[in-house]
């Protein structure tokens, strides 16, 4: 059901709606870049913002990452992640319910719609990082010890890392990835002083303190770059107007990262913290690859309403050559890493090395099936096919659990690994087939619009 538009959105006929299956409220205005020359120009550079970005991130998270690991050792570097782990899932909740319908549906559309959506949206993510902080807090007093002091210092800094988030998705679905790159180099910048305090103060608390209070520097930043205040106000309106794409996002992101939290906590129970560790070494290995995977529909969903827009047709096309690229990515970075002297991978990641390494190639198999599979993710939520998108993500998330758990059952860390690469290549293949008939439904659509 098309939401009634807000903030000088303009309606469509209902038919349109139907033939498009879905989606962009604000019916976005059409691009002023519509020779076919500018137009992959501005493709072009928006994507290579995105890259930028993403490669930020990647060199952010990979350094707190290493440094943590080689600072505080393996047994509490699993305890950082699983406040890490839990921060994703957090993070799944803030993006289902706020950005990932304000990428979907004001991408392209007039600046005083998108400033509007971007107040309400930012506002939502703020308030889902102070509730579920809150949250945290209490669930941080009632575990104790480190991994509850962990949990508590994560709910006070979550405000601050989803509104830094959030921020990201606004300046994608605007066309100004430059923007975005920029908060996220400020966010680099202040993590450089915070981790060195912290590693004075060595404790995973001060780690986590660390990470989350230079976060919050990048997401006041971000406050002056677009010029918004965030609404937390607006929340309520906002979750209500865009329920229909909202909750279902909700359930499939939610789902992914909780299947992730699932898997961490199982396989600490099942072969202890210290496992936890190890496996998050191993994505540290891939981080680049899996900060692209984790962020990637700042940039692509962005980028395939817009090629759904323009030509309808090239959207398969579009999906598969993005899955693509990014699977044959993952697997030369995979076969890099085996070339990795032992002297050099212990320098960099120090105990977590050893068993890390063991890890690599079923990490990057996996790394390499779930890009395959980000590229059809990417298609159903340019067409707001979000019944589609909803059961793959069951789908894999089931898959993910069940043989991250089942393969640790069987053969400890590494039999985790293996069975979660088997899972996300069952996953990426549930994605494509739900693409495939959902681009069907579409083009039934349009022909029953035509012949009406």
């Amino acid at each position: 059901m098309t939401p009634v538009p807000t903030e000088g959105e303009e309606t469509t006929t209902a038919q349109a709606a139907q033939a498009a299956q879905a989606v962009p409220a604000a019916r976005t205005a059409p691009d002023a870049d519509t020779a076919p020359g500018t137009a992959k120009r501005a493709v072009l550079g928006r994507l290579s913002w995105g890259l930028a970005d993403q490669a930020a991130s990647s060199v952010s998270n990979f350094a707190v990452g290493i440094y943590v690991a080689r600072s505080l050792g393996l047994a509490a570097f699993g305890v950082f992640s699983l406040a890490w782990v839990t921060y994703g899932v957090v993070l799944s909740v803030s993006r289902g319910l706020a950005t990932d319908p304000l990428v979907v549906r004001f991408s392209g559309v007039p600046e005083a719609s998108w400033r509007g959506a971007v107040a309400r949206s930012s506002g939502t993510a703020l308030g889902v990082g102070a509730a579920i902080g809150a949250v945290c807090l209490v669930a941080g007093a009632v575990l104790g010890g480190l991994v509850g002091t962990a949990f508590a210092c994560l709910g006070v800094v979550l405000p601050g890392l989803l509104l830094q988030d959030a921020w990201r998705y606004a300046f994608f679905a605007a066309g100004t990835g430059r923007k975005a790159f920029v908060n996220d180099v400020v966010w680099g910048v202040a993590l450089v002083p915070a981790m060195v305090v912290a590693a004075r103060v060595g404790s995973v608390a001060a780690f986590v303190l660390a990470w989350g209070v230079s976060a919050a520097v990048a997401a006041a930043y971000g406050c002056f770059q677009s010029g918004i205040r965030p609404r937390p106000a607006g929340a309520r309106e906002w979750v209500r107007d865009h329920r229909d794409l909202g909750y279902r996002y909700l359930v499939e992101n939610t789902c992914v990262s909780g299947a992730g939290q699932l898997r961490a906590y199982g396989l600490g129970a099942i072969v202890g913290v210290s496992a936890v560790g190890v496996v998050r070494g191993a994505e540290l290995l891939l981080g680049p690859f899996l900060a692209v995977l984790m962020g990637l529909s700042l940039v692509t969903v962005a980028e395939a309403a817009r090629v759904l827009r323009r030509a309808p047709h090239g959207l398969g096309v579009f999906c598969l050559l993005l899955g693509g690229v990014q699977a044959v990515a993952a697997l030369l970075w995979g076969a890099a890493l085996l070339l990795v002297p032992d002297g050099l991978g212990g320098l960099v990641l120090g105990d977590v090395w050893e068993g890390a390494s063991q890890l690599i190639v079923p990490a990057t198999l996996g790394v390499a099936g779930a890009g395959l599979g980000t590229g059809a993710a990417a298609g159903l939520r340019a067409l707001g096919a979000a019944r589609h998108s909803l059961r793959s993500q069951l789908f894999a998330s089931a898959c993910y659990a069940a043989g991250g758990l089942g393969g640790a059952a069987l053969a400890g860390t590494v039999g985790s690994a293996w069975g979660v690469a088997a899972a996300t290549a069952c996953g990426s293949a549930v994605w494509w087939l739900h693409l495939r008939s959902a681009l069907r439904e579409r083009t039934h659509s349009i022909r029953e619009v035509r012949t009406s």
